[in-house]
């Protein structure tokens, strides 16, 4: 391997995204784990402050700061300048979470990604974000490894848990819904990147999905930092909603559960959703959901290749695209997701693996959460209602109605026993 090759494998954002997910992976595999990764809701907010509570969160945050700091230093970045705007970045998104700790909030659907936009928000549009914390905020290369350890709750045998179903339901949204949101957004003028990571958004699993589209694509930061905040925005309400809808249609419990699943574009708010109905509805949306996240793969390396043969944006005639040029645009940290769910899946024992879940889930949450906030800080609400004339929202709402529907008609066909056996979930 040339040197230079080998200086983008080690130095490029897609692939130490890879590389911090890995280690932190690895590390939890042999044995380091904190409990609950420092922090739970489940002790009420009280428990948050406790020692033992405390201490493991300062140990996370620690073990995070120096994971993220040698990434800094392979892409070159300011080390300096990261660590002091890091440790302010982890204060905020610790209290982003104890925020959504609240019974209040948590019973209501509110979830640490809402209260951790909110919060970034807040100070973005009404205080100010200083300069010192402007150097940590990393929104992709968080969100990338978070990602890749995502994959480790991504296994094959329970996504097949209700046969195909689920992975036909997700198929079919991804075919029909994708195609109809990027040609609503082209024929309300919005523009074909803008277009591409709303259309992914919507049909595949929200904000992962964007990010994912944004690599494919090597897509403007702002425009995805926008589509992330309509999909969390749309997400709230869309969890109370739904569920109300469900009883008052007269649906099943499963069909309710599929259809929150497909449509609801954040796995937290879609859990929340599904249990407001029950254990069946709870079970069917998890897999359907799963199916979805078990897609974003195939369909990351389907965009890829389509934006690349097709010149990109400038829609240029590219009549010669070599295999090389697929695998520059290629997001590589695709490649950790897709390679932490086999091993989850196939490579690892079924105790290691419901050994390691809640740790991975806690620490794939602190990285989520320092990105949600990252959204926030880096997010004007004025910028939201004037880009391209508000354009790409109206496309957005427009696009997850007919996904509602769309769903709908899905999930009462393969889930409502009219035409397959109902599962037992």
């Amino acid at each position: 391997m040339a040197k230079g090759a080998m200086s983008g494998l080690l130095r490029a954002e897609d692939w130490v995204s890879v590389w911090m997910g890995a280690a932190i992976i690895a590390l939890v595999v042999v044995g380091v784990r904190p409990e609950k990764a420092g922090l739970s809701c489940s002790d009420g907010i009280g428990g948050l402050f406790s020692g033992s509570s405390l201490a493991t969160t300062l140990a996370v945050g620690a073990a995070l700061l120096v994971l993220c700091l040698t990434g800094v230093r392979l892409m070159d970045g300011s080390v300096r300048g990261f660590a002091p705007g890091f440790a302010g970045l982890f204060v905020l998104a610790w209290a982003a979470r104890a925020v959504s700790c609240d019974p209040a909030l948590s019973d209501r659907g509110v979830n640490y990604a809402i209260t951790s936009l909110a919060l970034g928000l807040f100070i973005s549009n009404v205080i100010g974000v200083p300069g010192w914390l402007r150097a940590a905020m990393r929104t992709e290369y968080y969100i990338k490894a978070g990602l890749v350890i995502l994959g480790s709750s991504v296994l094959f045998s329970r996504v097949l848990e209700a046969g195909m179903y689920g992975m036909v339901q997700a198929a079919a949204v991804i075919a029909v819904i994708w195609y109809l949101c990027f040609w609503i957004a082209r024929k309300l003028r919005v523009d074909e990147e803008f277009s591409a990571m709303m259309a992914t958004a919507v049909s595949i699993c929200g904000v992962s999905a964007a990010i994912a589209a944004c690599g494919a694509i090597a897509g403007d930061r702002k425009k995805l930092s926008y589509v992330t905040s309509l999909v969390l925005v749309v997400a709230a309400p869309m969890m109370i909603l739904m569920p109300l809808a469900v009883d008052w249609l007269g649906l099943s419990d499963i069909v309710g559960g599929a259809w929150i699943g497909g449509t609801i574009d954040t796995t937290g708010a879609v859990v929340v959703a599904g249990e407001s109905i029950g254990d069946s509805a709870t079970n069917a949306a998890t897999i359907v959901k799963l199916s979805q996240n078990a897609l974003l793969g195939v369909a990351a390396f389907g965009l890829s290749v389509w934006w690349t043969v097709r010149g990109g944006a400038s829609g240029a005639e590219t009549p010669e695209v070599s295999a090389a040029v697929i695998w520059e645009r290629f997001p590589k940290f695709v490649l950790g997701f897709l390679a932490t769910s086999l091993l989850f899946s196939f490579g690892l024992s079924d105790a290691l693996v419901d050994a390691t879940s809640g740790v991975l889930k806690g620490m794939r949450t602190w990285l989520f959460a320092l990105a949600f906030v990252c959204i926030g800080l880096e997010t004007r609400l004025r910028d939201l209602l004037s880009m391209q004339g508000g354009r790409p929202a109206v496309a957005f709402v427009v696009a997850q109605a007919a996904n509602v529907a769309w769903t709908l008609l899905l999930a009462w066909l393969l889930f409502g026993g009219s035409i397959f056996a109902v599962p037992d979930l």
